[in-house]
């Protein structure tokens, strides 16, 4: 009775850690959460709405928007600011909301990447990308009067003229690395508008096509890229989905070890009892339960370590 209860508990501890193992390596990755900015651009003239919103994957609503402004580091959409409902967050700006943007999960523990928004007391603002934009794309530049002007518009970059436009637009075509830096603009008998940053993020490079023995279902796979650094307090998303993963695959490891070391321990005074119960036995009876026994235990243990290095 007490040998029927051991094997039985031993039983289910391994059925414990396969189904752990499982869990491990099946487990999809959590996709990261973006903040997008509505309308899509990073200078605003000041009571200008504007609508500010965390995405993923499943589009969820676990997440509020926090910043980092003049009036205070890390303050929550409603927190004195902005209107939220679910993961998104509504506002009508002011200078004061000058600030880094970003998501945040509820508990703390992951957020978005960081933007920059600017509001502008000012007559003119450059409307430009809010996030960095793809090596290869074409970028239009617009500067816009609070009051309607055809007058034409002058674009500077690093502090360096590049062009009048008189339609107020530029566009940048096929945009690289050397096209990042801050930019500007200027109307005549208007102003000038703040700088605002343009990134160029390289374009992700594509694998080499399947030849023609692969299997005709293989695609080409896109290698993903990074976007702008994380905002201030946060951290990385990939580490913090990575980190707990690894940790629990190596949790498995060192669990299947130790089980697989107490079965070798145990192997030999198992194969004794054993012995001494076929003695006890008719030797047909005997033979038999003891063949079905052996089997069962080593194969059951040789899954485990064949599924944890498929895995």
């Amino acid at each position: 009775m007490v040998r029927s209860l051991r094997r039985t508990m031993e039983g289910t501890s391994h059925c414990l850690i396969f189904l752990i193992l499982l869990l491990s390596c099946s487990t999809d990755p959590v996709l990261p959460v973006h903040l997008t900015v509505n309308p899509s651009r990073s200078q605003f003239f000041d009571l200008e709405p504007v609508t500010l919103i965390c995405e993923d994957e499943n589009r969820s609503d676990g997440w509020t928007v926090r910043r980092n402004t003049s009036r205070g580091t890390r303050t929550e959409c409603k927190d004195g600011w902005g209107a939220a409902v679910g993961s998104t967050c509504t506002m009508n700006l002011v200078q004061d909301d000058t600030g880094v943007y970003w998501c945040e999960s509820r508990s703390g523990s992951s957020s978005s990447s960081s933007i920059q928004l600017s509001v502008s007391g000012g007559s003119v603002i450059l409307q430009s990308p809010v996030l960095p934009v793809m090596e290869g794309d074409d970028v239009t530049l617009s500067c816009r009067a609070r009051n309607p002007t055809h007058n034409p518009a002058a674009f500077y970059k690093d502090g360096v003229f590049i062009g009048n436009e008189s339609s107020g637009h530029m566009t940048l075509n096929s945009v690289k690395k050397s096209d990042e830096g801050l930019y500007k603009c200027n109307i005549r008998d208007h102003g000038e508008s703040p700088s605002s940053r343009i990134s160029v993020k390289e374009k992700p490079p594509t694998t080499t096509p399947p030849s023609s023995s692969s299997s005709s279902s293989e695609k080409p796979t896109n290698i993903s890229d990074s976007t702008v650094p994380p905002g201030p307090g946060s951290s990385s998303v990939s580490l913090l989905v990575l980190l707990p993963s690894a940790s629990l695959c190596v949790l498995v490891f060192l669990l299947l070890l130790v089980e697989l070391v107490a079965y070798l321990y145990r192997k030999p005074k198992v194969m004794k009892e054993e012995e001494e119960r076929m003695t006890s036995l008719p030797e047909t009876s005997g033979r038999s339960r003891v063949n079905r026994r052996k089997p069962n235990q080593e194969q059951e243990m040789v899954m485990m370590f064949m599924c944890f290095c498929f895995c």
